[in-house]
């Protein structure tokens, strides 16, 4: 055997090793979307009743805003009754300043207070959305809901808020969402939005009874 066709060899098998390396330093390290599949968690009431309403939502969405305050009412009447989630949908291609919402709401999270800023952003919508760099503003709102201001900007920048955010994204998608605000009800996607809190109302109170039977 000759000792070019020995080196060869050598190279060959060098080669490969480094891909196998290569490969898994990408598994272990990933990119903002890649080091959890794991999404949000962002949760009010206990579904004592048994029923789930999950928003997919977007931030800078004026639409979701419209709804906001009807969201508010549906918490506010069931309470514990219903569990509500919200799981993020920027939609990026018409809300330039959405997915920067969406990271200052899961940074907000990190520290306990997703839903503060979740009802600032909403209430403020129109003081950020046009804004070409919104961070500051953000930051403002942090500062007022007195979180660690520095804990904050980390959080905001960090791979694994993007992450999370990506996988509530790839979630939406799951459920055949298009657009925001997109409303499951017991892991049932909503073909239309109820446009009043009676019409929400009795979807919800349909899923009670059917738990109940």
């Amino acid at each position: 055997m000759s000792k070019q066709f020995l080196v060869v060899i050598a190279v060959i098998i060098l080669g490969l090793f480094g891909i196998l390396a290569l490969t898994k330093k990408s598994d272990n390290t990933g990119g903002s979307g890649s080091q959890t599949s794991q999404g949000s968690n962002h949760t009010t009431g206990a579904s004592n009743k048994g029923v789930t309403l999950v928003e997919y939502g977007d931030f800078q969405c004026p639409a979701c805003k419209s709804f906001y305050p009807l969201v508010k009412q549906i918490k506010k009447v069931y309470g514990d009754d219903i569990t509500f989630q919200f799981m993020h949908f920027p939609l990026t291609q018409i809300h330039p300043n959405a997915m920067a919402a969406a990271r200052a709401a899961e940074a907000a999270g990190s520290q306990g207070k997703f839903f503060e800023m979740h009802d600032l952003l909403y209430e403020n919508q129109e003081a950020w959305s046009q804004l070409s760099n919104p961070v500051e503003t953000f930051e403002s709102y942090a500062q007022q809901l007195e979180l660690n201001l520095d804990q904050f900007k980390a959080d905001v920048a960090s791979a694994q808020t993007g992450a999370i955010i990506n996988a509530d994204i790839k979630s939406a998608q799951g459920v055949g969402a298009s657009s925001t605000p997109t409303f499951v009800l017991n892991g049932q996607r909503l073909e239309k939005n109820p446009s009043s809190l009676e019409e929400f109302k009795q979807l919800i109170n349909d899923e009670i009874t059917k738990n109940n039977q």
